[in-house]
């Protein structure tokens, strides 16, 4: 893949021509077909999906399903499997307080999970239920021997990051669900970093809940997915109910809709789902393995740039291809955030400073906050150099300082 020839798909990158976007683990751009998905919707359709029978709502309908299949197809999972959510955080909580947990039965996480995988499973403990978590080792990987001892029958729930938004670093996720399964725990996967640099087949890995947000993938704000294998949908509780969910109502009860259409209650985002699907399809034309091979470039030519440079901590592990498109670092005597306007205001480099919504980890660390860089399809080397130059650039003028 030549980031060069795909540049110009991307408004934001043509409308900022002294900016360099090194931020797409927070936000990716959006190339132009998407951003027409959603224009088409606004200016030809305008109508409500899956209500009315005149033509505009019909023609919403079938647009809706139709990217609903093509985000299934992206992961090899089935229509019925896949629910439009707002974002990842919704799609976790929906499972967190969907699986009816009981009083004694424990879920297992990560030591580094984002907030919307550990808050939901937080919350859970004035029910009685323990959330326990298994640590890394010492270079940021999986610990897969830490989480064998935790494992038992009373282990209902291990949901794992499947990619760090922290360093990057992608579990063996197969495996942890294999061990999970031995035990008859469900299996759930946080995928908002993982679905935008990798391929996943969730048939392959055997996951039972895995959640997703396009605003990652190059697609819409506001618009995610949560897939569930269907028999386990079909018993999860609903986070709300309302419009769309219901196949009849009475005054005492209401009969639901199977799967997903019980999950997506109220008038959907019908633009975004429409511009979800042109994103996996423009994703797809790229190809995942491609655009995988294409970060680890990236992170090795950075990491080869400032890995020795003396006031440099690299968070993660040590080997870029383990760290996939992210390059997040500290720098003695300066305040990452400090470190991200200064980028930001002097060399037009745009990064993510603070703690990155990983709270827990970094404050287990006694770290401040790290400066988070994090490339994609549009990024290139020239970029990457830069921000490499840069960087040696501040820390001269600390240490003259």
């Amino acid at each position: 893949m030549l980031p060069e020839s795909i540049r110009e798909d991307f408004p934001a990158i043509i409308n900022n021509p002294d900016t360099i976007y090194l931020d797409s683990a927070c936000m990716a751009l959006k190339p132009k077909k998407v951003i027409d998905a959603i224009l088409e919707y606004y200016s030809n359709l305008g109508g409500c999906g899956g209500r009315s029978a005149h033509r505009l709502a019909i023609e919403v309908t079938e647009r809706t399903e139709e990217a609903r299949e093509k985000i299934a197809r992206f992961f090899s999972a089935e229509r019925n499997e896949m629910v439009f959510t707002r974002n990842t955080t919704e799609g976790l909580n929906m499972v967190a307080r969907g699986l009816n947990l009981e009083k004694g039965d424990r879920v297992l996480t990560t030591d580094k999970e984002h907030n919307s995988n550990l808050i939901p499973w937080q919350k859970l403990a004035g029910r009685g239920i323990k959330h326990e978590i298994v640590p890394s080792n010492p270079d940021g990987t999986f610990n897969i021997e830490a989480f064998k001892e935790r494992m038992n029958r009373d282990v209902k729930v291990v949901s794992i990051v499947h990619t760090s938004n922290l360093d990057g670093y992608t579990v063996p996720a197969k495996d942890i669900g294999e061990i999970a399964h031995d035990y008859g725990a469900i299996f759930v996967l946080d995928a908002a970093q993982s679905a935008p640099h990798h391929p996943i087949d969730v048939k392959d890995v055997d996951v039972d809940f895995m959640a997703f947000s396009m605003h990652k993938m190059a697609g819409p704000t506001g618009v995610g997915a949560l897939y569930g294998k269907y028999e386990l949908l079909r018993e999860l509780e609903p986070l709300n109910y309302g419009g769309g969910t219901v196949e009849d109502t009475t005054y005492a009860c209401a009969t639901l809709l199977e799967p997903p259409e019980r999950f997506e209650a109220g008038l959907q985002d019908y633009a975004g789902i429409i511009g979800a699907g042109a994103a996996v399809e423009y994703l797809k034309a790229i190809g995942m393995r491609e655009i995988e091979r294409h970060e680890v470039e990236l992170n090795r030519i950075i990491t080869e740039e400032l890995k020795d440079l003396s006031g440099i901590r690299i968070i993660g592990p040590q080997e870029p291809e383990l760290r996939g498109g992210i390059f997040n670092f500290t720098i003695n005597g300066l305040d990452s955030n400090q470190m991200a306007v200064l980028l930001d205001e002097k060399y037009g480099i745009l990064v993510r400073g603070g703690k990155q919504c990983v709270n827990s980890w970094y404050n287990s660390q006694g770290i401040e906050g790290g400066v988070r860089a994090s490339f994609y399809i549009y990024n290139t080397e020239k970029e990457v150099r830069y921000m490499a130059e840069a960087v040696r650039e501040i820390m001269e003028m600390l240490e003259k300082a």
